[in-house]
């Protein structure tokens, strides 16, 4: 008897240790309403605690002040790792810098690089933006005018812009005739209504939407089917969002999205920090995920 409570009381003692040395992984964001942030989120949390790793997810709300100073607080607290999600890292450079300092890892989900960042793993943004733009102007038959929805505080989405300006200048029969900067939280809303501003201004002048992710395209089609439901304005987004995916699918206004590899994002990510937390080191500092485009014709829908 007293050697079966030794074994157990032994026993008892090894998953003691063996809970106190799980991996401690804080996962921060000011995006977690974006159905993008929040696939990689959920994806990472639910790979990350099937190894035994704890996880603790910080949604700022699009505070980026509180972002800094929650990323402060997991840096004090000793976390494994820090892991960034939809956020240009450049931002909170001195917060990035102390984590690191400590010896903290940090990465980046659909982010960028920056001074003390072990990896980003990410798409090519510029490549989505490319893509996104070649789709829409080839649709226009390389003439027409377009409206941007942008938020360059987002460093993917900024590369996405940087991308559109390549192609206008490749493409002198394509003008910009509008553009608005989208607030985040709430992408659609806001969208939408700067969309009926521009319906109001510019009418039947607008033939396309450049949207730099699928949120602002369902805004700028909804204000569409309000105002001008018969309009054959061509929108296009990035993400492949399942809502933008059904939208085009129905034949309505929104064409076409390019479909980023959201969970094999953060899948690289769990397999990239565990290399490092197991004494290795990341494979790349930067890790791209293919990503594809998604219209009518890859849906197989034919619209008349």
């Amino acid at each position: 008897m007293k050697r079966l409570l030794l074994t157990v009381a032994m026993l008892a003692g090894m998953n003691c240790a063996t809970a106190a040395l799980a991996e401690e992984v804080a996962v921060l964001t000011p995006y977690l309403s974006s159905v993008a942030t929040n696939e990689m989120v959920e994806t990472f949390k639910a790979d990350a605690t099937a190894k035994g790793w704890s996880v603790n997810v910080v949604d700022t709300r699009g505070d980026f002040q509180q972002l800094a100073s929650r990323v402060e607080d997991v840096t004090n607290a000793g976390v494994d790792a820090i892991v960034l999600v939809s956020v240009d890292p450049n931002q909170i450079g001195d917060q990035i810098a102390a984590a690191a300092n400590s010896g903290i890892p940090v990465f980046s989900l659909d982010g960028a690089l920056a001074e003390g960042v072990s990896a980003n793993i990410t798409t090519d943004n510029f490549a989505l933006g490319t893509i996104l733009s070649d789709y829409l102007f080839e649709a226009l038959g390389g003439e027409g005018n377009i409206v941007k929805f942008f938020h360059s505080a987002h460093p993917g989405v900024r590369q996405r812009e940087l991308a559109l300006d390549e192609a206008l200048k490749k493409s002198p029969g394509i003008n910009v005739i509008a553009e608005h900067y989208v607030q985040v939280p709430g992408p659609i809303d806001n969208t939408r209504q700067a969309m009926e501003t521009f319906i109001r201004q510019h009418g039947d002048a607008i033939d396309g939407v450049w949207a730099a992710w699928d949120e602002p395209a369902i805004g700028a089609l909804l204000a569409l089917q309000g105002d001008m439901p018969d309009s054959d304005i061509v929108i296009a987004g990035i993400d492949g969002n399942p809502q933008a995916v059904e939208l085009i699918g129905q034949c309505t206004n929104l064409a076409a999205t390019v479909r980023q590899d959201f969970s094999s994002i953060a899948r690289a990510a769990v397999k990239e920090i565990a290399a490092v937390l197991d004494g290795g080191a990341p494979s790349n500092r930067e890790i791209f995920i293919d990503a594809m485009v998604v219209d009518r014709e890859s849906l197989g829908v034919e619209c008349e």
